[in-house]
């Protein structure tokens, strides 16, 4: 379903905080240095072995203390050094450094004030949708919606989509329809269906309704 912005032209004044310049939406990249991910792994298979820095340290030969600052990623270890670890370990240097290659990830962070409210078959029936994050990428993995809709509607939008949807009230009572059935929804309760069965709100028990709706979409 094609959706629109209605999302308000926002201007930075000069002088604000970091926080104010960053503009309607954050988008970063991060990665977890090596000496970190390296000391993860070999905190994780210590504890795995059931072994005590003193054994470990003892067994690589190095102090208890450097062990320590090593597992937090507080001190680089040389690769004589790693590698009398892995071998106190039972462990080889390559299964190490397989364990700690990572991939660059993402993080978005969207002001609350920022939040885009867009136009979806609801909105004319006086329903309010605003999406939570923006996926630029050339193919949509998910769409998250934060929804709200009042008792004065008198007629209720009907949807059907690929992938899988996932509801969760946070105020009000409505009935949602999915395919034949019916289902009453409270606040903290959560729904999961198939998009691509009709699906949609039948009618509201309260004043006004909000809840979350997540469609996550197929590989």
């Amino acid at each position: 379903m094609a959706m629109k912005a209605k999302g308000p032209s926002r201007t930075r004044a000069s002088g604000k905080s970091a926080e104010d310049q960053q503009g309607p939406s954050e988008q970063s990249a991060a990665r977890v240095p090596l000496e970190k991910r390296i000391g993860v792994v070999l905190r994780n298979r210590r504890a795995a072995a059931k072994l005590t820095l003193a054994e470990v340290s003892t067994g690589a030969g190095i102090s208890s203390a450097m062990l320590s600052r090593i597992e937090n990623g507080a001190a680089t270890a040389s690769l004589d050094s790693l590698e009398r670890v892995c071998e106190a370990l039972g462990i080889g240097m390559a299964d190490l450094f397989q364990e700690t290659d990572q991939q660059n990830g993402m993080a978005q962070l969207i002001k609350r004030s920022d939040q885009m409210e867009v136009v979806r078959v609801g909105t004319k029936h006086g329903h309010t949708y605003k999406l939570l994050s923006y996926d630029r990428g050339p193919r949509k993995i998910f769409e998250p919606f934060f929804i709200e809709m009042d008792k004065k509607s008198q007629s209720w939008p009907r949807f059907s989509h690929p992938g899988t949807e996932f509801i969760y009230m946070l105020q009000g009572r409505m009935e949602y329809r999915f395919g034949d059935h019916t289902y009453v929804l409270e606040p903290g309760d959560a729904f999961t269906f198939s998009g691509n069965v009709v699906h949609g709100p039948e009618r509201i028990f309260d004043e006004r309704a909000k809840f979350l709706s997540i469609i996550i979409y197929n590989e």
